[in-house]
């Protein structure tokens, strides 16, 4: 008799990393590999963010703070809510997890754009909820009237990742609000947010505003893209206290740990870092798009660090590994919902250069 594994382990589809394993982390922060896969900041963290991990790591011999009390009270401030408003994790990832686990059971309905974030089907999988996806509209943009047709006494949960992931297009405020007024109280809205610092629609704080009006609107963030802090695993989520108090209660004490906690505490402090990022990036992101143009390639509207290249003619598979020859690492279209194209994240100036010209070389 062998051993018998959950069924809903059949059911999983697995996470492909950015970088395949074994590459050396070394390899990567001494340049021989363009780390272009992964969404994450070329960046490190601010200096004073790296003093507060380093006073934090003395202190690891102590369990964290489960209540990640100083983390959530610097972002209530930051966002002039309640500190009962505010769940962290590890990582945005978990705080998916946990709704999931806490709004769905078999016989629910999860809700969701596809393609978008990995971690999606995820939910479904594990909680025995019905999967509804969604196909994007044209240009990889959320179709929110096609979504909330969708819509019935059975889901539980609605996900929409904007800007979104991996075509990088981002719905405005505006409209997420008409949608949220069409979508039933009874269903909890999560907007994604981990790009939204990114994106020149709105202002990025725009969407925080709406939670006064939708009691069952989500605004989900992380601190792994411009702030640095990937490494770390450090999410957050605004919502209603109940949410709040339904995530903590499904997951594991001491979720985020010290140094997490200690670098997201003292991130939130440096808005002006922030936007310095955010100007590097957005100036590579013009660059970069306009590279790809040259080439006779064709990009969705990003909105966010990466772009979703449409590879046209090209075989995605003989330019993923060509790239890669060059020591240039990029994401597949084909395990992130759409076959033909290439998602590439937007590095320093110098890692840019050598994907537009990698990519020239290739095409040529």
């Amino acid at each position: 008799m062998t051993v018998t594994f959950a069924e809903r382990l059949a059911r999983m589809p697995g996470y492909q990393a950015g970088v395949p394993t074994g590459q050396a982390p070394e390899a990567i922060a001494a340049g021989r590999i363009a780390q272009l896969a992964s969404n994450e900041s070329p960046f490190p963290p601010h200096p004073q963010v790296v003093e507060a991990i380093a006073r934090a790591a003395a202190a690891t011999n102590r369990y964290p703070d489960p209540a990640a009390t100083l983390l959530r009270r610097r972002l209530a401030e930051r966002y002039e809510t309640d500190p009962s408003r505010v769940a962290v994790g590890n990582g945005s990832c978990e705080i998916l997890l946990a709704a999931a686990e806490a709004l769905c059971e078999p016989g629910a309905e999860i809700l969701y754009a596809w393609p978008a974030f990995s971690m999606y089907p995820y939910l479904p999988a594990l909680t025995g909820a019905r999967e509804v996806r969604v196909p994007l509209a044209a240009g990889g943009v959320h179709d929110l009237e096609a979504m909330a047709a969708e819509v019935t006494a059975a889901t539980q949960l609605l996900l929409i990742c904007n800007p979104n992931n991996p075509t990088a297009t981002h719905i405005p405020a505006a409209e997420i609000a008409a949608f949220c007024e069409r979508v039933p109280p009874h269903v909890t809205i999560v907007l994604d947010e981990a790009y939204v610092e990114f994106q020149t629609n709105d202002d990025p704080d725009a969407a925080i505003d709406l939670l006064a009006d939708f009691p069952n609107l989500v605004v989900l963030r992380t601190f792994s893209k411009c702030y640095g802090l990937a490494g770390l695993r450090v999410g957050y989520a605004l919502g209603s206290p109940g949410f709040r108090a339904a995530v903590d209660a499904v997951r594991q004490p001491f979720s985020v740990n010290a140094l997490a906690q200690a670098a997201g505490a003292e991130a939130i402090l440096h808005s002006d870092d922030v936007l310095m990022r955010v100007e590097g990036t957005i100036a590579e992101r013009l660059r970069v798009e306009e590279g790809l143009r040259e080439l006779g390639l064709r990009t969705s509207d990003t909105q966010a660090n990466f772009s979703w290249v449409d590879l046209g003619d090209a075989e995605e598979a003989a330019v993923l590994a060509g790239l890669a020859e060059r020591e240039i690492a990029v994401r597949p279209g084909t395990p992130l919902g759409d076959p033909g194209h290439l998602r590439v994240t937007y590095g320093t100036p110098e890692e840019n250069d050598r994907f537009l010209g990698g990519l020239s070389e290739l095409l040529d």
